[in-house]
């Protein structure tokens, strides 16, 4: 698809008609076709702004299996399409028994006896306002492109090339297709190749991902052999903690399964390739050596490999020119405050809101530059502050050791600044700035109001 210019490369037609009736609306391609890469085209697509999506793969990935929702990203799917929370609300799983309802996780031992000799029963880690919910990625994937007008994806697209000018982004395929768009949004993931595009020659040490010193292992047990198993310890989110190891395990497919993951500190650092390994149930068991045997059990399901993890604790732009980062890609995080999806699906919303206000290509710079302000501190934060909680989870922190009361009463501390966060107020300031900046103070002075908590909202 696409219109044939005269060097003979093609210029990619979007998907949707644009509703502006303004003649020169940027057009946008992304790479990626993950949770962050349909978050924002759903909202660009509800704003009737009109994109394409590649993606390399064949078909929508389902590698991570189970995926948890807090409070802040509920309302960024809120934010990006009303239909989105109806749906996902009603795919969404919830912890079994009422007295887990507001609880992120319980936190126990990952000893014999979950802590039991240790006079230890339990340790909630949650909010009055936090609802625990999660959805298995292929159910979500599955709920957002339903949103998402069929052809907006285009699948078996790797690129081969990147190349960018001062006005435009031009992407060659391996199936031969080049496109040329005005801008690109890289969604393609933590070792995505938009990321050494927009930092290689400014911070070239920051392009690679980093290391975070943990492997995992993981995989998704049924429900009935999950209680036959870990018995009153199944159907509601537990982790599992001792020395550079712990286990996480909570509820999804409607209460149908269990998702778990092991967590293993590795102090020799990873030395392969950054992919999985295979590894035998007999290799991890003798990894885990331990654990409960209950815990132990659960490797029976568990899938034969062994998973390096990678963030991005640093980047010092989001963008660069007409090449836009989100999600992944940018900010890639540990997952010990389960807060990385929401951060793509918040860069969502934010981005989303600033393209529909895009009226010309010139305006690209503007609104990335806003984007990258609003975004990026909070964003960074998420990733530095979930690897140190993965410190702590592992008692690898001294301020806490082993010492389970004051791990769960950090817990208990550090997560509300990220699930209670005005991201209305981010989007509607990030508008704001953009319109002083492209069209000046009298087109952007009737756009804000100040609540009463200080915050700037649209009226």
């Amino acid at each position: 698809m696409g219109i044939v210019q005269q060097d003979g490369s093609r210029r990619a037609t979007t998907a949707l008609p644009s509703k502006s009736p303004l003649q020169a609306r940027p057009e946008i391609a992304i790479l990626g076709a993950g949770i962050g890469g349909l978050a924002l085209a759903i909202g660009m697509i509800r704003r009737g702004v009109a994109v394409t999506i590649y993606e390399a793969a064949e078909e929508f990935s389902a590698v991570g299996a189970g995926i948890g929702f807090g409070p802040n990203a509920l309302n960024s799917i809120d934010l990006l399409d009303p239909r989105f929370r109806q749906m996902y609300e009603a795919a969404a799983t919830a912890n079994e028994r009422p007295e887990f309802e507001h609880s992120v996780f319980d936190a126990l031992y990952a000893e014999e006896g979950f802590g039991e000799k240790r006079g230890w029963k339990r340790g909630l880690v949650g909010a009055p306002y936090f609802f625990r919910s999660s959805a298995h990625r292929k159910d979500l994937l599955q709920i957002m492109t339903e949103l998402i007008p069929e052809g907006v994806v285009k699948f078996n697209k790797r690129a081969k090339s990147i190349h960018q000018s001062n006005n435009n982004v031009t992407i060659a395929f391996d199936d031969g297709q080049t496109i040329t768009v005005d801008a690109l949004i890289g969604c393609d993931g933590v070792k995505g190749a938009t990321r050494g595009l927009v930092l290689g020659k400014t911070h070239p040490e920051q392009v690679a991902p980093t290391y975070c010193n943990m492997y995992i292992y993981r995989g998704i047990i049924p429900m009935k052999d999950c209680k036959e198993v870990l018995g009153q310890h199944a159907g509601d989110a537990k982790w599992f903690m001792r020395k550079d190891q712990g286990v996480a395990i909570y509820p999804i497919q409607k209460g149908a399964a269990e998702n778990f993951v092991f967590f293993v500190n590795d102090h020799k650092g990873w030395t392969g390739p950054p992919v999985a390994i295979p590894r035998t149930k007999e290799e991890m068991r003798e990894d885990l050596a331990g654990f409960d045997e209950r815990l132990l059990k659960l490797l029976d399901w568990a899938q034969p490999l062994q998973w390096p993890t990678y963030h991005h604790p640093k980047t010092h732009t989001y963008f660069k020119g007409r090449i836009c980062l989100l999600g992944d890609v940018a900010h890639a995080t540990t997952p010990h405050q389960a807060a990385g999806a929401s951060q793509g699906l918040e860069d969502a919303v934010v981005l989303s809101r600033l393209l529909a206000a895009v009226q010309n290509p010139d305006e690209l710079d503007a609104a990335f530059r806003v984007y990258d302000r609003i975004r990026r501190p909070r964003a960074q934060r998420v990733a530095q502050t979930s690897y140190e909680a993965g410190v702590m989870y592992s008692w690898n922190d001294p301020n806490f050791g082993d010492d389970m009361q004051k791990i769960v009463d950090n817990a208990n501390e550090r997560l509300h600044w990220i699930w209670q966060h005005d991201l209305k107020g981010d989007a509607d300031n990030a508008e704001a700035e953009f319109l002083q900046m492209t069209r000046g103070s009298e087109k952007s002075s009737t756009v804000v109001t100040v609540n009463g908590s200080g915050m700037k909202h649209k009226l």
